[in-house]
């Protein structure tokens, strides 16, 4: 048997029936239960008949999928449409259409190129990013697969073509081209494996089955003639559910998800199947699940919207009291045959001058001057923007400090909507399994009949060790063991177990060998494991589900009892035998397995052993269960929980080992009850097959527990001194919650283990494990047991929050540590608040047996309570709810799927990489968008003033200060590059994260503050250029200057000015910075000088203008100098005083460089105190405890 077994490398064909689906039932059906053909459930497959008239009438969709967000035809409406959505741009389109009237203060060209250059950029862009995607459907839908032709015969197809109830062939390592319902394959009992990473990410093999009475269809000529039809539910996203009916010659056969082959899912290990198509294209589930990234916006993103509409109130302002004086000066024009203003003409003008209707002509004022202010609003700002947060989100992306090699998964930033947020993060909300743990179990202790076994030491127990200031020891039945003399042993992955007791065959001189055999044959057979033999090595490997059954399967086979092969219908186990004391070959009849969910929280199998026992072996959560043990079998409980609660000390995760005996009338009830259950089609299906099992888990006998260790991940633990990821993030001043599902024990030593809790501090523990909740639970009245559990959770809530206050707000004392049961309370909406308040007042939180739903609650709570933002991250399908809440969710793409990258903003493959995705990339895209939005509104002022300045100059008779194609290009050309290099190469420290949580940078103060800038910098511009020029002749002619000179020599001193103002703010030089604020300049007069040699009537005023006026002037170079000096004079006098008397952050650790003091530790923790709030957890905060307590011991000493 096992020679066979290691002949060849291959995977044992399992009979699903017995394995996956509690038992092998006939088709049985309840009428009061069945829900086919009701809501929700009127699906109607014709099988191998699809171009039937029956099946036409169904019009289901076709099995082409578009995953585009445009065609060839609504791609221009569209994309239109989005972009003006904004109300920027639309304010723009209005502007551009009233260029064409004679309101228009410049031509209609001038205005509209700006305008289509930045929408036209946008659709650009939005087409290539659709055009993509439209390649991977091309290539999708022209895979080819094949398919019956109605004659026993199978032709090659494109997937496009395939419609519902054609019968496809899919051969080994193909894709499945449509959701199938499985009728056969190349194993005699139908059954199949399948690889769903592109679903789920999961790289374990699935194993499907096809019904019994399909199973014999192995041929193609057996399709001939072959029809059927099927009931089932209609399209959804359940990837894990599907009820349906086949009926088959007059007799009905369920489905269930045993026989749904998923599009995208692969063909492994099976040489071929044969599958009907149920749902097509955009019906498939894996369709259905897809959803773009979440739409969410950032903090900054919003306050800019502010911005543009406190922008559109002053244009409106300007424009209504420039058209005010303009109305009255107009009135007033012409008296008594007297005109002001002869050189408007008011005798002879129309509607704009005519001192006749003034009001009228105001009101047109009105609308010429709001477009000719337009240019206070950043056209470009919208579109520069999303470049630069595109061109970082590829930063991300290729980051190599963030690519974890070992799985070849890089950082993706599934959108660029939230680059800035990434640095303005106060709290981060984790899970804790695979998350700041790797999800990799090793089994490390165990007890069997009340007897602790195995002296591996845990990073919780080192962790321990150092908080008690004392090696680690670990007793054991007063046995002492050191971890060095097996420290350098071959180590087996999964197995981490060291005890000399039970290794080696040894157990059998244990006072209860009895109980250990009865252990270790429980590890071996109750599970879902599938062995792979390998024939070069001779050793066999496991497919597990998940890492904890490959964890007790390897302890098994490492103490004696090695699974080795599994049939269809059986284990078979090599053991040792306590009689005889050799190994021998025991065979294991299977006959149901009744599996493990988040509900049951266990899982059984009922097997048979060769002397006919029928036997049924549990493993399951310690909560559930004990509850279940027999009278007769709680000898070993007591000593079984003190260990328990050790392991849990430990940070360990346990399992609870029990089984019974069954006689066959009670094994044949149950199998009778199971059968009928399982048969039932219909919504509470489930809750049949929960009646049934409950009932048979029962009367258990303890056999003892197992504990596995699930380590920290790299960057989390504290194995060294160095400061790890927790350490830096909380050297940040972010604070970090943990939410997980474990016990309150295992959760508070991982957190001693990651530095988020430490000795010194107070632990606010709230819980319901109190003698007057335990016994109301007793009297079983739900009622008063909720009213009492409420008033006993905020009693406690209300006594933590005294607590923080006679602590006087020293919040680094004290850690907040909550229950499940607790804090489903505690989220009620009259507590929630004042829970939020207690644990924002704490340095760390940390919630226990967590569900999915308070999770999210929790996340939401955060959210919305503290107004700052929150970033949750976790790595399964339970984590969701809290990613979609947060304001980033940051998916780990881990061992448990990828459900939870699917549903995240950026995904990451190590919760270590948060540290640079936050500290490193999040802060400099605060800084980079924050100052480059300030700097656009500011270089906008500067321009757009000076037209209201040189309009009030000139009695606000709508003449603009400069040439049309002037106004047009200068937020296109001139100004935009530096702006853009800016947002994508400024640096500066990571250490100064608080700048983004605390939001200095990007205040309504400094926002102000900018704008301030771009007035005073207008006004000197204005003034200076005006007065300068007026007096005397420019040039040696002895011509004064006309509106052209003036114009172009102010407009040469704001290109100037903001661009050099761009290089004063820049932190961190680049090549490309220097070229692009140095090459806006100097294209500027390359511009001027091509421009004024086109003839004059498209070059208009600016017709030679710079080559005959501006660049022979002595003059224009002498005014354009001293006016930039003195416009940049002011800001670099109140830099230089802020920098040298109130520095801020990034400011002193400038002078700490420049003062040569990097190498000061006192200085630079005076500089980092200074920039951050005091740091409450992590390595760091430890060392400073040690600190004061020693401080605080040596008066005494």
């Amino acid at each position: 048997m096992a020679g066979s077994g290691l002949k060849r490398r291959r995977r044992r064909r399992i009979h699903l029936s017995k394995l996956y689906t509690l038992t092998c039932t006939q088709a049985f059906f309840k009428q009061d239960h069945s829900q086919i053909g009701g809501p929700g459930y009127s699906r109607l497959v014709f099988i191998n008949e699809p171009d039937s008239p029956e099946a036409d009438s169904s019009s289901y969709s076709d099995n082409y999928v578009r995953t585009t967000k445009y065609t060839l035809a609504t791609f221009l409406p569209k994309s239109l449409f989005e972009q003006f959505r904004r109300v920027a741009n639309f304010y723009f389109l209005v502007t551009g259409v009233l260029s064409f009237t004679p309101l228009a203060p410049y031509t209609a060209a001038s205005a509209i190129f700006p305008l289509l250059f930045v929408i036209g950029a946008t659709m650009v862009k939005e087409g290539v990013e659709d055009w993509r995607r439209n390649k991977q459907d091309i290539e999708v839908n022209n895979r080819r697969v094949k398919v019956h032709r109605g004659d026993g015969n199978f032709d090659s197809k494109e997937w496009k073509t395939l419609s519902v109830g054609d019968i496809v062939k899919v051969e080994k390592n193909q894709f499945f081209p449509a959701d199938l319902v499985l009728l056969s394959s190349s194993y005699e009992d139908a059954i199949c494996y399948v690889e769903t990473m592109n679903l789920d990410g999961e790289t374990n093999l699935k194993v499907k089955q096809g019904l019994e009475v399909t199973s014999s269809l192995r041929e193609d000529f057996n399709f001939k003639g072959f029809e059927a039809f099927v009931k089932c539910e209609d399209p959804n996203a359940n990837l894990y559910s599907f009820v349906g009916t086949m009926e088959l010659k007059g007799t009905k056969y369920p489905l269930s998800p045993q026989q749904l082959l998923l599009r995208d899912s692969k063909l492994r290990n099976t040489e071929f199947i044969f599958g009907a198509v149920i749902f097509t294209g955009h019906d498939t589930k894996v369709i259905q699940n897809s959803t773009d990234p979440p739409s969410k916006r950032s903090m900054i993103e919003r306050k800019m919207d502010k911005i543009i509409y406190l922008m559109f109130f002053m244009v409106v302002l300007m424009s209504f009291i420039g058209s005010v004086i303009f109305g009255v000066t107009t009135r007033d024009d012409f008296k008594d045959g007297v005109v002001k203003r002869w050189y408007l003409r008011p005798d002879s003008s129309s509607i704009f001058f005519d001192p006749k209707r003034a009001h009228v002509a105001a009101f047109y004022h009105f609308l010429t001057a709001a477009m000719l202010y337009s240019y206070f609003i950043p056209i470009s700002l919208y579109v520069s923007i999303e470049i630069v947060k595109v061109l970082q989100s590829i930063f991300i992306n290729q980051d190599i400090h963030m690519y974890y090699e070992e799985a070849n998964k890089p950082a993706r930033a599934r959108t660029s909507n939230l680059n800035e947020e990434l640095g303005q993060v106060d709290t981060i909300l984790s899970d804790k399994t695979g998350t700041l743990t790797c999800n990799s179990m090793e089994f490390i202790k165990c007890s069997v009949a009340g007897t602790a076994y195995g002296r591996g030491v845990t990073e919780v127990e080192m962790a321990m060790g150092r908080r008690k200031g004392s090696p680690l020891v670990l007793q054991s039945d007063d046995v002492e063991y050191n971890k060095e003399p097996f420290a350098e042993e071959a180590k087996v992955k999964g197995f981490n177990f060291r005890d000399e007791r039970i290794m080696n065959g040894n157990w059998v001189t244990e006072p209860h060998a009895d109980v250990i055999q009865k252990f270790l044959r429980l590890l071996a057979v109750c599970h879902t494991v599938i062995p792979e033999g390998d024939e070069d090595t001779e050793k066999i490997s496991y497919e597990a589900e998940s890492p904890d059954e490959a964890a007790f399967v390897i302890a098994a086979r490492e103490l004696g009892f090695e699974f080795y092969n599994r049939t269809q219908t059986s284990i078979s186990v090599r053991e040792l035998d306590l009689v005889t004391g050799k190994r021998v070959e025991r065979l294991y009849k299977v006959l149901n397995v009744l599996e493990f969910n988040s509900t049951r929280k266990r899982m059984s199998v009922i097997v048979q052993d060769e002397d006919g026992k029928l036997l049924l072996l549990c493993k399951g959560a310690d909560n559930v269960m004990f509850e279940r043990l027999s009278k007769n079998g709680r000898e070993f409980e007591v000593e079984t929980r003190d260990h328990v609660n050790e392991y849990a000390d430990a940070g360990l995760r346990t399992l609870i080992l029990a089984y019974r005996e069954l006689d066959e009338k009670e094994y044949k009830d149950f199998s009778v009850r199971i059968s009928e259950a399982k048969s039932s089609v219909s919504a509470d299906r489930e809750s049949l097959i929960e009646e049934v099992t409950e009932k048979v888990e029962k009367d258990l006998i303890l056999l003892g527990a197992t504990a596995v260790e699930d380590k920290l991940q790299n960057g989390v633990s504290m194995a060294t001194d160095v400061p790890d990821c927790i350490d830096k993030l909380a050297q940040a001043g972010i604070k970090i919650w943990v939410l997980t599902g474990d016990k309150m024990e295992t959760a508070i030593n991982i957190g001693f283990a990651s530095s988020l809790l430490r000795q010194d501090m107070k632990q606010i523990i709230i819980n319901l494990e109190t003698p007057e909740i335990h016994s109301l639970e007793k009297t079983g009245e739900k009622d008063a047991i909720a009213k009492a559990s409420k008033e006993n959770v905020l009693l406690q809530i209300i006594n933590g929050k005294t607590q923080l206050k006679y602590a006087g707000g020293n919040s680094d004392a004290f850690a907040l540590i909550i229950d499940g049961k607790s804090l489903a309370y505690a989220l009620d909406d009259d507590i929630k608040h004042i829970f939020l308040e207690l644990a924002v007042g704490c340095a760390s939180v940390i919630c226990c047996r967590s569900s999915p739903k308070q999770k999210a609650l929790v996340a939401r709570l955060v959210k919305s309570g503290n107004g700052k933002t929150t970033l949750a991250i976790g790595d399964g399908a339970n984590d969701v709810g809290m990613l979609q809440e947060a304001d980033i969710g940051v998916g780990i793409s881990g061992v448990e799927g990828m459900q939870a990258v699917m549903s995240s903003d950026i995904a990451i493959a190590q919760f270590r990489y948060l540290e640079r995705l936050l500290l490193v990339h999040g802060h400099w895209c605060y800084r980079r968008i924050s100052t480059m939005i300030c700097y656009f509104f500011y270089k906008n002022i500067t321009f757009g003033f000076t037209l209201f300045l040189y309009e009030a100059y000139t009695t606000f008779s709508s003449t603009p200060a400069y040439n049309d194609w002037f106004l047009s290009l200068y937020n296109v050309c001139f100004s935009s590059l530096p702006v853009i290099a800016l947002g994508v190469f400024d640096q500066d420290f990571p250490l100064l994260y608080q700048e983004g949580v605390q939001n200095v940078l990007f205040s309504w103060r400094r926002i102000l503050g900018w704008m301030f800038n771009g007035f005073y910098s207008a006004v000197i511009i204005f003034f200076l250029c005006k007065s300068s020029l007026e007096p005397q002749a420019f040039n040696h002619q002895g011509k004064t200057p006309g509106k052209e000179i003036l114009g172009g020599t102010m407009y040469t001193c704001i290109v100037w000015v903001v661009n050099l103002q761009m290089a004063l703010a820049i932190s961190y030089f680049t090549l490309i910075q220097h070229i692009v604020i140095w090459g806006s300049i100097l294209v500027w007069y390359l511009f001027m000088t091509v421009y004024g040699e086109l003839p004059a009537s498209i070059s208009t005023s600016a017709y030679r203008v710079f080559v005959e006026a501006l660049a022979p002037s002595l003059s224009y170079w002498v005014i354009t100098l001293f006016v930039v000096v003195s416009t940049l004079l002011p800001y670099f006098i109140y830099s230089a005083v802020q920098m040298r008397f109130f520095p801020m952050y990034h400011g002193m650790i400038q002078w700490l460089r420049y003062e040569g003091q990097c190498n000061d530790p006192e200085y630079c923790d005076m500089v980092r105190q200074r920039s951050i709030r005091p740091t409450t957890v992590g390595f760091t905060a430890r060392l400073e405890a040690k600190k004061r307590s020693v401080r605080r011991s040596e008066p005494e000493s």
